[in-house]
């Protein structure tokens, strides 16, 4: 999904002792997070510090260790242009000893990059939620609300009003009109998620995310050539983003130019070299220039 940002308005603090109560853990356990360095040493936290720190303590209650958590994250920022805290973009699960993300669709172990099987009931997730807190009055509040809903299925209309509300009080929020975005795409509403695609690209004009999402609606709808113009602003504004050259060399073979396509193949598979992926793009290079090579031999035979 979208990246988060803090906003400068102020949004209610918590102090430790409420951090402890309210999440039900030590003191010990909050001081062991902070050495690991996976929450920031403070007094005070905000509500996306509350959201963070219940995801770390279903994490951990699940014996996966702070380290593997900590390079979890760093490599999910890695394969996501634009991911800035995963925690609260992507939805984080306990994969055995590892963590995976639920990101597009799809769960990700992002250490070795393998897709995963995940087999948790749906209907029983829990959306990532604050008991104790007061209803959302700023913006900030009302994205992590709709963060929050967005996973389940039974409450993504109330997560869309959360970040229509998120866009009424802040105009700029480029996250929440990506998020918007997102949940009308995988509602086959494309006419509304490129509305709020086209939206994002407005307000952030450098959000390398929002043209690659945007690229998939063109794509979905058939305008192919605007799907591969939006592919490249997004390289443009972030030339490792895996994704969108995965993207851009799908387009091209689709308009039939499959030199094109190479280039983009080949910038894919040296970006991310493990998991099924990076092998069709391996065996979609092999093919391009098998039959590349089959040309020149005909030509030399004819002449």
């Amino acid at each position: 999904m979208a990246q988060y940002t803090r906003e400068a308005t102020t949004v209610e603090r918590y102090q430790r002792a409420d951090v402890l109560r309210i999440l039900r853990i030590t003191a010990r356990q909050l001081a062991g997070w902070e050495k690991s360095g996976l929450i920031p040493v403070a007094e005070s936290y905000s509500f996306f510090d509350l959201l963070q720190l219940k995801k770390l303590r279903e994490l951990r209650s699940k014996r996966v260790r702070p380290a593997v958590i900590r390079d979890s994250l760093r490599a999910m920022q890695q394969q996501v242009a634009g991911m800035e805290n995963p925690f609260l973009e992507a939805s984080a699960f306990a994969s055995k000893s590892r963590v995976a993300f639920r990101h597009h669709g799809s769960s990700v172990e992002p250490l070795d990059g393998q897709f995963v099987m995940d087999f948790t009931d749906r209907r029983l997730l829990e959306p990532t939620k604050i008991h104790d807190m007061r209803t959302a009055e700023t913006a900030a509040e009302f994205f992590a609300r709709g963060v929050s809903m967005e996973e389940d299925p039974t409450t993504q209309l109330d997560a869309i009003e959360a970040y229509r509300k998120c866009t009424e009080l802040d105009p700029g929020h480029a996250a929440a009109f990506i998020n918007l975005g997102t949940l009308y795409y995988n509602r086959q509403d494309y006419v509304q998620a490129e509305r709020f695609y086209r939206q994002a690209i407005v307000v952030d004009p450098r959000y390398a995310l929002a043209y690659f999402d945007l690229g998939n609606v063109l794509d979905e709808t058939g305008r192919l050539q605007d799907a591969i113009h939006a592919y490249h602003s997004a390289i443009a504004l972030a030339p490792t983003y895996a994704d969108a050259h995965y993207n851009l060399a799908l387009a091209y073979e689709k308009a039939r130019h499959p030199r094109k396509a190479l280039a983009h193949w080949q910038a894919y598979a040296k970006l991310d070299n493990v998991g099924p992926w990076a092998l069709h793009a391996r065996n979609q290079i092999k093919k391009i220039l098998a039959a590349d090579e089959l040309k020149v031999v005909a030509r030399k035979e004819s002449n």
